[in-house]
């Protein structure tokens, strides 16, 4: 009862200050289907002006072999969220380890959560993409749902910081953190969320993991 209680508070905070940041958004998530201005970007303001320009000067800078690299990273973000703990617990089915198969389910339990987490927030938001905002952003391919957060990059902090709370060692650590950082840079190489967008879930996705801790052994 304790642990639903923690749990609860927990993400009733996460979510009212996911919904606090994504305040400036709703205004423009109301007029976005306004007839496109290439140069609208220039007339943006604050948050929506900076998620603008850095989206304008990433669609002008891509290369072939780039793009080709960052849609392989997005493409199989899912893959790596699931194999992840899929190997921890084949490691504790193999060794007969029940902290080591507790800790398969404390990375799959982080993800679960951060995905309804995430969801939620999504439709309460209801963020248009970067393709569908005021300013007309060139995205490479053009996914569905909403903005804001990112769910590649609340995903794959998730799995990060868990796998990393699980393997405390900095040859654990810096790979995972390098594989989600780089994830939450793809969506934005691509055109398919904003900054904000990127930030907000990363910090989403490692707040879901650190707060699911209790599952742990020991813990």
């Amino acid at each position: 009862m304790r642990f639903t209680i923690k749990i609860i508070l927990q993400y009733s905070i996460a979510l009212q200050l996911s919904l606090l940041s994504a305040m400036p958004f709703f205004a423009k998530a109301q007029d976005s289907t306004t007839v496109e201005k290439p140069q609208g970007w220039k007339e943006s303001k604050g948050l929506q002006g900076l998620d603008d320009r850095i989206m304008v000067h990433l669609s002008e800078n891509r290369t072939p072999k780039q793009t080709d690299f960052f849609m392989f990273l997005s493409k199989y973000n899912n893959l790596v969220n699931v194999a992840v703990p899929a190997g921890v617990l084949a490691g504790g089915v193999i060794s007969n380890d029940k902290g080591t198969r507790q800790d398969a389910l404390y990375i799959a339990s982080s993800s679960a959560i951060n995905f309804l987490v995430t969801t939620a927030i999504k439709k309460i938001v209801r963020r248009p993409r970067p393709f569908n905002g005021r300013v007309k952003i060139n995205a490479v391919y053009h996914p569905g749902s909403t903005s804001f957060p990112s769910g590649h990059s609340s995903s794959s902090f998730t799995t990060a910081t868990a796998l990393s709370q699980v393997y405390s060692k900095w040859y654990v650590i810096a790979p995972a953190y390098l594989w989600a950082g780089a994830m939450g840079y793809s969506r934005m190489y691509l055109g398919v969320h904003y900054p904000t967008d990127v930030a907000t879930g990363a910090l989403l996705g490692t707040s879901t993991a650190l707060s699911m801790k209790f599952i742990r052994p020991g813990h």
